[in-house]
């Protein structure tokens, strides 16, 4: 056959293809352009999952009727005009496809009013007339994948495919508080949302999208640099996921689904998260849209980085800061959940409205207290608490002392308190444990790591790639205990390991260290093999469950867990105290009715 260019007709539909998946992609594009047009209010209608109608209007800007047509042609926009533009865009949409693949596969219609404009002009069939409408935008498809058969079997059942759309509806509601948005499935509204300014309505849409478990157990992330900023909310290591299912991520406002993000996340939470739980978060991240490549994908939901270390390592830093931060809270403060854009704040102590922890579930607030550093021998760590009895007993009302005044021991276990907000319960071998832990890692962090020289080196076989990390990272394996040499262009030797780490599988690890680096630019995977060893001698070492403390010991322990990062959790994410306020004592009695 010879070389023959191909119609435009099977242009677009092979451009579709790439841009319409299904039908929350055509929500997606739709929605981004409503966006692009300043929109303060966005409707989307959908039926049938939106196979039979998709329908998102708008009150932005409008199109003019004489370029209506151009609406409509491929590789036309309003949003780009040279390469340099390209480089650093700022607008959700740019390519000028969607609306083109669109219209190849379905029967599409736009009817469009400037502000000003004396009436609206509808787009059907290639020709414009007069409409009546109010400005700004809809865009009305119908039957998608009418004519193309073969991709119209590939869609799922009505409730999948709209639960694709439901969720990608509220992602892009999260990434614009300033503008209001409907969506509605045959018929039925599903949710209307405002548009939010004000800090609490802010929070209420984050409570709608998320739900109320989230915003309970959820502590805000503000982390600015010169060149990046990571705001937003993550939650705590209580409230997790069994799948990634609820992590947002928004860039430049636009919501993205990014390895570098999601690795970042992982390591923030690798010392607080096991059993392979996943968290929750809302993140913002901020940066110059001149470092960051949107067309990297036709439906624009990946991205790269121009330096993907400094983002990296600006999450990681900023969510393990603010769950480094949470401490126990003194006092209850309804409400003041901080916004992307706001001062941090300290969330309530006790859920929003004084409401029952539900069974089987933790609160805890935060509160931002100074870490003080303490580095003690390893005999001092896992000495017996009575060391430190000679603690007197602090005032129950004191602000300094937010888990307050230690009253008994519950079947030598729970540790009974009392606070100014009401009553704490604390597991004092997870709280121990947790406050080893983190005196364990300064300590060894302090001494430095002590490596162990191999009787016999191990020799691997690698690719040259991976060769070529070790000796590009032979400083920063070294400063670990590690020391990897190179043999050949695609062997290494491993000729010692942290003392620590022997007896482990030194193969496995330094194959894996070398495919994070290769894929990531760092790795925190020996690191972690350190902490786990620690974790297990803190687990070891923590006062065990029926072992009788008196009141100076349970004080001390109290203590101690307002001055240690992450104490809101043991080494394995489980909780360590609850908080019940006077509020929640006074209705389990029925006090006041």
């Amino acid at each position: 056959m010879p070389i023959q260019p191909l119609p435009d007709a099977l242009i677009n539909q092979i451009a579709a293809g790439e841009v319409i998946e299904r039908p929350a992609s055509v929500v997606k594009e739709l929605l981004e352009n409503a966006l692009d047009a300043g929109a303060t209010r966005v409707t989307v209608e959908v039926e049938h999952g939106g196979s039979e109608l998709i329908r998102v209007s708008d009150d932005g800007g409008g199109i003019p009727a004489a370029e209506l047509p151009l609406a409509l042609a491929r590789h036309a926009t309003s949003k780009l005009s040279d390469a340099a533009q390209l480089a650093a865009v700022a607008t959700l949409g740019f390519r000028g496809e969607a609306l083109s693949s669109i219209a190849s596969v379905s029967q599409l219609s736009i009817t469009s009013r400037e502000a000003g404009g004396e009436h609206a002009w509808t787009l059907r069939d290639g020709r414009a007339r007069p409409a009546a409408g109010r400005h700004g935008t809809t865009v009305e498809v119908r039957g998608l994948f009418h004519n193309v058969p073969a991709r119209r079997k590939f869609l799922r059942a009505e409730r999948t495919e709209f639960g694709h759309i439901d969720t990608l509806v509220r992602r892009v509601a999260l990434s614009r508080f300033e503008t209001g948005f409907t969506l509605s499935h045959n018929g039925r509204a599903v949710f209307d949302l405002a548009p939010a300014v004000e800090q609490a309505a802010r929070l209420a849409r984050v409570r709608k999208l998320c739900g109320e478990e989230f915003v309970q157990h959820c502590v805000h992330v503000h982390y600015e640099r010169p060149s990046l900023a990571v705001q937003g909310w993550v939650a705590l290591p209580a409230y997790s996921r069994s799948q990634p299912d609820m992590q947002y991520f928004l860039v430049n406002g636009r919501a993205v689904r990014d390895k570098v993000l999601m690795h970042a996340l992982r390591q923030a939470y690798a010392d607080v998260l096991y059993h392979g739980r996943h968290p929750a978060c809302v993140l913002y991240v901020d940066l110059d849209p001149a470092a960051v490549d949107v067309n990297v994908h036709p439906q624009k939901h990946e991205v790269r980085f121009r330096d993907s270390g400094l983002v990296h390592d600006g999450v990681r830093r900023a969510v393990q800061g603010a769950l480094g931060d949470v401490r126990p809270a003194s006092e209850a403060v309804e409400g003041e959940v901080p916004v992307p854009g706001a001062e941090p704040a300290t969330l309530a102590s006790v859920p929003a409205g004084g409401s029952w922890p539900a069974a089987g579930t933790a609160w805890q607030g935060s509160m931002r207290l100074p870490v003080r550093e303490q580095v003690q021998r390893y005999a001092e760590v896992l000495a017996p608490a009575a060391a430190s009895a000679v603690m007197p007993a602090p005032d129950p009302d004191s602000e300094d002392h937010p888990l307050g005044t230690a009253l008994a021991q519950l079947h030598g276990v729970y540790i009974l308190a009392q606070n100014r907000a009401g009553m704490i319960l604390v597991d004092m071998h997870a709280a121990h444990e947790r406050i080893t832990y983190e005196r364990l890692k300064r300590d060894y962090e302090t001494r430095g790591i002590v490596a162990q020289p191999l009787l016999v080196p191990l020799a691997l076989a690698v690719s040259e790639r991976e060769a070529d990390l070790v000796d590009q990272h032979g400083e920063v394996f070294a400063s670990l205990g590690l020391h990897l040499l190179r043999k050949g262009p695609a062997s290494i030797e491993v000729r010692q390991v942290p003392a620590l780490l022997e007896g482990s599988d030194v193969e496995q690890l330094t194959r894996d260290l070398l495919a994070d680096l290769g894929t990531h630019g760092r790795s925190n995977r020996l690191r972690e093999c350190l902490n786990e060893v620690l974790s297990g001698m803190a687990c070891h070492g923590a006062v065990r469950a029926n072992r009788r403390l008196g009141l100076a010991e349970m004080n001390a322990l109290l203590r101690d867990m307002e001055r240690t990062e992450s104490s809101g959790q043991c080494n394995h994410g489980r909780p360590t105290w609850y908080q019940f306020s006077l509020a929640d004592l006074d209705k389990l009695f029925l006090r006041g009715r």
